[in-house]
Order: C-alpha cells, then sequence, then structure tokens
C-alpha cells in the first residue's frame, strides 16, 4: 500500500486548479496526483472485435490516447512507470500537510487514548433519478474534469449547468435500467462497515467515515463528524486503486481547502494511502473474481479477458504527468501473473470507456 503519513500544523497552502502543468518534485510521494476519471454511460468499441468468447473487466478508471477508441493486447512484460517528479505535485501538497511521520498507522492505531478515524473518500452517486442533474452539475463544476485556461474559468459553473441539463435524459434512462440510482453509496458502507469490523478483529478501534466528492454525503460532512468526534489521527483511504488528479487528487483538493482553514484540522495527524493497486490483496482478489468467471464457460482456456477502464484525455498524462494509465496498465499486467502462476494463460486485451470529449 502507497502509504504517506504526515504530521504537523496544515502550512495555508492553495494550489490554484486551473495549473495543470505541475513542475515539482516530490521526493516523498511515491505516488503522483494524476488526472481525469469520469463516469460514463458508453463503452468505446475496442478496434479488434473477437469471434471467440470473452469475459469483461470493467476496472475503475484508466486513460485512453486522446480520447479515441482503444483495445489492444496488454503488455507482455511490466509497464514501464514514467518518472513522476518534475511532471505533478505531491499529495503532501494537495493536502497542505507539514511534517513527515514514519509509523503512524503502526504506532498510533495502538494508542488507546488516541482517537483514530479512518475516512473513505469516493466519487458518489445520484440515488434517485431527480438527482441526476445535480450530481451532474456537481461532477463538472469540478475544475480537475472540466479544465478552463484562466481567463475562462468564470464560465466554469454555468458550462457545468449547460453540460449537466442536456446530459441528464440520457444519464437518467442509464440509472433507470439499473433500479433508478447508483449502487456506490450503498456498497461503500458496506466497505466502510467491513473496515470497522476487520480493524476491530485485529484489536484496532477506529470511527470510519464516508465522504463523497459530487454527492451526500459529502466530504464536508465527514469532516464535520470527524470534528464532533474529536478524531485525534486521521487514515484517509480514497477507494480509487489507482492514483488520479481528477479522482483522488480532487477530492484531496477539497480536504486541502477545508483543512487550511480550520484551526483544529489544521494540527490533525493524517496519514493518505494515495494508491492500493499493486496490494497483493487486491490483485489476488481480481484474479479469484475472473478465475470464477472463467469457470462458466464450457472452454476456460479460449475465452479472452476483456478489461474495460474509464478513458482520460492523453493531455492530461503527457502535460499534467498522471501516473493514472501506467498504474493501471501495471495492475492488469499483475493480475495476469496472478492468474498464469495459478494455471491460466488466457488472452487479454484492455480498451477504454469515454464519457466526454470537451477538452
Amino acid at each position: 500500500m502507497d502509504a504517506t503519513s504526515f504530521c504537523g500544523a496544515l502550512p495555508q497552502t492553495k494550489l490554484p486548479a486551473s495549473n495543470r502543468n505541475f513542475s515539482r518534485s516530490c521526493p516523498r510521494a511515491r505516488s503522483v496526483v494524476s488526472v481525469a476519471r469520469h463516469s460514463s454511460e458508453e463503452f468505446q468499441q475496442p478496434d479488434k472485435l473477437y469471434s471467440r468468447e470473452s469475459l469483461v473487466v470493467s476496472s475503475s478508471s484508466s486513460a485512453n490516447k486522446g480520447m479515441t477508441a482503444s483495445g489492444r493486447s496488454y503488455l507482455s512484460g511490466p509497464v514501464v512507470k514514467r518518472n513522476p517528479v518534475g511532471q505533478a505535485f505531491c499529495a503532501a501538497s494537495v493536502v497542505g500537510v507539514g511534517a513527515y511521520c514514519e509509523g503512524f498507522v503502526d504506532s498510533h492505531l495502538h494508542v488507546t487514548e488516541e482517537k483514530v478515524g479512518v475516512l473513505l473518500l469516493n466519487l458518489g452517486g445520484p440515488e434517485t433519478l431527480n438527482d441526476v442533474q445535480p450530481f451532474l452539475f456537481n461532477l463538472f463544476a469540478d475544475p480537475d474534469i472540466i479544465r478552463l485556461p484562466r481567463l475562462f474559468q468564470f464560465l466554469q459553473k454555468p458550462l457545468a449547468k449547460l453540460i449537466s441539463v442536456l446530459r441528464a435524459p440520457k444519464s437518467k434512462e442509464g440509472y433507470a435500467s439499473i433500479g433508478g440510482g447508483s449502487p456506490l453509496r450503498k456498497i461503500t458502507d458496506e466497505q466502510a462497515d467491513g473496515i470497522k469490523m476487520a480493524l476491530k478483529a485485529k484489536g484496532l478501534t477506529a470511527n470510519v467515515y464516508v465522504g463523497m466528492r459530487y454527492w451526500y454525503p459529502f466530504t464536508e460532512e465527514a469532516i464535520h463528524q470527524i470534528k464532533k468526534d474529536k478524531i485525534t489521527k486521521l487514515v484517509v483511504l480514497p477507494l480509487y486503486p489507482q492514483f488520479s488528479i481528477s479522482t483522488t487528487g480532487s477530492s484531496l483538493r477539497v480536504l486541502q481547502n477545508i483543512f487550511s482553514e480550520d484551526a483544529y484540522l489544521s494540527r490533525l495527524p493524517i496519514a493518505i494511502i494515495q494508491s492500493w493497486y499493486q496490494r497483493e490483496g487486491y490483485i489476488k482478489s481480481m484474479a479469484d473474481l475472473i478465475g470464477e468467471e472463467l469457470q462458466k464457460f464450457a472452454k476456460p482456456e479460449e475465452v479472452m479477458i476483456f478489461f474495460s477502464a474509464h478513458g482520460v484525455p492523453l493531455t492530461y498524462v503527457e502535460d499534467a504527468g498522471d501516473p493514472y494509465k501506467d498504474q493501471m496498465e501495471e495492475c492488469i499486467y499483475l493480475i495476469m501473473q496472478e492468474l498464469k502462476a495459478r494455471g491460466s494463460y488466457n488472452d487479454h486485451t484492455l480498451a477504454y470507456q469515454v464519457g466526454y470529449n470537451l477538452i
């Protein structure tokens, strides 16, 4: 797990959301803030269609080449990561935290007098069809989702309003087809309960909170409860396996703004788990799920495994130093290596979804 721990006062650091050419080195951050993941109702079709059976695996998010459809056989070896230093800012800067503290999780979770909190960050989603349009407005009003030049930033909210109104009817159809709303809140609440139980089984006591970026319960609500509960140590866990500016990065920006304006929060030691796509438990869990589905086919060894992931503009990767694409590809490589270790040598491909093409 890529966990970075911090303690000390939070300096008043405001990073302008419009500045995407982040040329800051961050030797402590192993994962840098990356770039855009979006809700997508449509799937892009891969370049090649396979006549044989295939298994579709939907990933949390990824990047595509200039917002075009992409379907390709995956890498035969581990991905070579681009050097993030000098291409992006570190998570410490995003939240605006101060000194680095080694061993935060191990040392502080066992201190009985401390009140430890775990904050789960997620996208959020409309729970009813009436929620769809305001949810979309919140999504597109985020400058980490739609990047406007500084001169035109005053158009951010009017543009978000226009896009949300235009897209709402089609999005409502999609949500209606799955029961009238997003299941994300229910699933995230279940994850929070599971984490609390797992920590308790290890003899650790912690309050677990859920903060959504674009719908209820908003991150601000979770932070309000954290203050009310007088939490003294906080672990921040974004529920995005791969690190991206528009997912983890956007959520951390919300924390930065809140923390920089609050005396209590500015002194609160926090640990940020920046990415966890490469964790052994996650890789094995994904391999377990794929293995179970493969067994449903008459000839499992002949099934093509199709990885589907959200797309982001190529400029996010090249200009902003987004490591998300590299992390997604490494994640898939690790999953396939795990499957091979179990005797499954299926072919596979990776394709990207596109939700919009405005930039």
